[in-house]
């Protein structure tokens, strides 16, 4: 059995004693006790209440793992409850790390842990809930006819996936690998805004380690082929991930598709010839009706390529994925004024930025980007039709 107490603080008391204490430092390391992130242990008597007592009417969906219930605490906060279906070495260590890793991290593009519970056969992780459900419903689901995601949240998804991905492989310290890219592990808030979920397969990288030999685990058709052959596993296996996550975002068609006599292809072998021929709009979601910006459709799919590379060594780190998205989406264009007015133009901005909370100023910044002209970043040499960068 894996013990939590390594990573997080569970007290001996009962757990009624231990529901909403934060974490003593007192007891152990702060770096693995993290006892400034805002989660807590619930009581099984709090989370109970809070689904009904798993209810299925509370359901909100169920995998190998177990099943997910809707929960509303007390305090009348949603929030969404993974019940583990059976204890078991394998499922006890995916719990584990699931609770480690997001204990770990902090970003607005990643799902944040509320709590947990570990007592008897019971392990359950508490997350914020997420009202529009996954990114998988929106683009294969009853939710795709009942809310179609225009082109502009489209790129806000993919934009906003890419920058929470490349916080866990660049900024949270070890690095962290996800393993699980896909489109039922991308939730979305109210505002579908895209938060990157389910940790149970993710390896920490110490520093210094460039790839990993493992188990293969993953889902089918997301997985990048030096792993599912081989299991070799590094961010280049989740750059990969991301790349037929980006392709299904913009097209709607899933990471693979049966065709008449039983063979089966992959998104990249349906997307690349139109690609190399030029065909962009074939590949969009046809449901759009012609409603997206061309340029930018080009650039998605161009990206999408570049991270689906067969040889590793040739993919981007995902830093270069989101720059590169970044920069197809457009850049704010600056109009000419006086240098005195933009000196002042500048200081004003600066004292508005310092006034407004973190999160607005994020929100602002998102919208800025999303407003603006596609750039001229990316080009395709028509002489042998093969995808080029300037």
């Amino acid at each position: 059995m894996v013990n939590l107490r390594k990573f997080c603080c569970v007290s001996r008391k009962n757990d009624e004693e231990a529901a909403g204490r934060s974490c003593p430092s007192s007891r152990t390391s702060s770096s693995s006790c993290f006892a400034d992130q805002p989660w807590e242990i619930f009581s099984l008597k709090q989370l109970l209440n809070a689904t009904n007592n798993f209810n299925d009417s509370n359901k909100l969906g169920e995998g190998g793992f177990g099943a997910v219930y809707w929960g509303r605490t007390p305090a009348g906060g949603e929030i969404a409850v993974k019940r583990l279906k059976a204890m078991s070495p394998k499922a006890e260590m995916e719990f584990a790390v699931e609770v480690e890793v997001l204990g770990r991290v902090r970003h607005k593009n990643l799902l944040s842990l509320r709590g947990y519970f570990a007592g008897g056969e019971e392990r359950l992780i508490v997350y914020d809930y997420m009202p529009n459900r996954s990114l998988l419903g929106h683009l294969h689901g009853r939710r795709s006819y009942d809310h179609l995601l225009d082109w502009r949240t489209r790129l806000r998804i993919a934009l906003g996936s890419a920058s929470g991905i490349a916080y866990l492989h660049h900024e949270a310290s070890p690095h962290i690998i996800h393993r699980d890219i896909k489109a039922s592990n991308v939730l979305l808030d109210a505002k579908f805004r895209p938060k990157v979920a389910d940790f149970g397969f993710a390896k920490l990288i110490p520093d210094g380690v460039s790839h990993l030999t493992t188990r293969v685990k993953g889902t089918l058709g997301y997985l990048a082929p030096e792993y599912a052959m081989w299991g070799k596993v590094s961010e280049s296996c989740d750059v990969y991930s991301f790349g037929i996550l980006l392709l299904e975002i913009v097209s709607a068609r899933r990471p693979i598709e049966k065709l008449p006599g039983g063979a089966k292809r992959d998104i990249v072998q349906w997307a690349l010839p139109l690609a190399e021929s030029g065909k962009w709009d074939q590949i969009a979601d046809p449901r759009l009706n012609g409603r997206f910006d061309p340029a930018q459709l080009r650039n998605c799919i161009i990206v999408a390529i570049k991270c689906t590379d067969g040889c590793p060594e040739n993919r981007p780190d995902m830093r270069e994925v989101v720059r590169l998205l970044r920069a197809g989406i457009g850049s704010r264009r600056v109009k000419e004024v006086p240098a005195v007015d933009v000196v002042e133009e500048k200081k004003m901005i600066g004292l508005k930025k310092k006034e407004k909370g973190k999160e607005k100023e994020e929100e602002e910044e998102e919208e800025a980007i999303m407003m603006t002209e596609p750039s001229d970043f990316f080009c395709i040499r028509e002489k042998n039709e093969s995808m080029i960068m300037r």
